[in-house]
């Protein structure tokens, strides 16, 4: 069995997968955000429970809203102050008496589309959260990439290119990000992102959701937004997709859900590409919220 917890800043929820990844268990409970010893017990609780129900010892993946330090073992993550900066991997190894892998949630959602039976037989994914914020993760032949110092896939902290920066002008003001650097692309594709240059050109304070209405409906300054947009997620896109060339590009989070993202980006995304190169496939995520603890139960599928 494979068991995979998803650890968010309001809930941790298990997921149990068998060795046809199906699933056959599942339970959450509230995050303890403020006691590392209580977050431990949490994980404890629920393996022994896993455990007792299925007759046996799962295989343990855990996917955090953070960085994975996987030379010291340390995670650092905001959402659960708890587990900043502690040694999670070797405690929760030592608590739950067997080997732990952790990774980062955006990484488990990438590993979780890149398990799904239409993927699977491609050898290179990238997973790209539209939400609020901007992540990814790359996964190649199955395992994740998470780099030296874990953060392979943190691609919402690239820098606005120039070719981004002509492209929205001075209207929309340079912001600092979450990350303390200015002008990250995070700042203008996430969700907040999408809302805040729609403010800047029309003067209106919208939802991401009533923008997208607008647009829908035929409104001039909201299709005007979105032809922005893509074409700012197309230069983005483009510069990842020279570095990494997956075979699949799979989209998750709040934007994700806006259908036409599918048939406008791949007649904007070529001209921002290497002139040899063919799109990869485009495609909405399939598992939604059940996506990082499934990635994190897959995380010892490569083992």
């Amino acid at each position: 069995m494979y068991y995979g917890f998803d650890m968010g800043g309001t809930k941790i929820e298990l997921a149990v997968f068998d060795e046809d990844l199906k699933p056959v268990w599942q339970k959450r409970v509230p995050t303890p955000k403020d006691d590392y010893q209580t977050l431990l017990d949490v994980f404890r609780n629920l393996t022994i429970e896993a455990d007792e129900k299925l007759g046996c010892q799962g295989k343990i993946g855990v996917g955090v809203p953070g960085i994975v330090n996987h030379q010291k073992g340390t995670v650092f993550t905001t959402n659960v102050p708890a587990a900043k900066y502690k040694p999670l991997i070797k405690d929760l190894t030592d608590i739950l008496q067997r080997p732990v892998k952790i990774e980062n949630d955006a990484n488990c959602f990438a590993l979780s589309e890149a398990w799904d039976a239409e993927f699977i037989r491609y050898p290179s994914v990238l997973g790209l959260i539209l939400g609020t914020g901007v992540g990814g993760g790359f996964v190649i032949n199955g395992k994740v990439l998470s780099g030296k110092n874990g953060i392979a896939g943190e691609i919402g902290h690239l820098n606005l290119s120039s070719q981004g920066a002509k492209l929205i002008g001075d209207t929309v003001p340079e912001i600092i990000c979450g990350c303390g650097k200015p002008a990250c692309f995070e700042t203008y594709l996430s969700g907040p992102g999408f809302e805040r240059i729609y403010a800047a050109y029309t003067g209106k304070a919208c939802s991401a959701v009533e923008i997208i209405r607008l647009y829908q409906q035929g409104d001039s300054a909201a299709q005007q937004h979105v032809e922005r947009y893509i074409n700012l997620l197309a230069i983005f896109l483009g510069q990842i997709l020279t570095i990494f060339d997956p075979d699949v590009v799979v989209i998750g989070g709040g934007l994700s859900q806006f259908n036409d993202i599918y048939s406008l980006l791949p007649n904007v995304l070529p001209q921002y590409l290497y002139g040899i190169a063919d799109l990869p496939i485009i495609t909405q995520a399939r598992y939604g919220d059940s996506g990082g603890s499934r990635g994190a139960a897959f995380l010892n599928l490569t083992d």
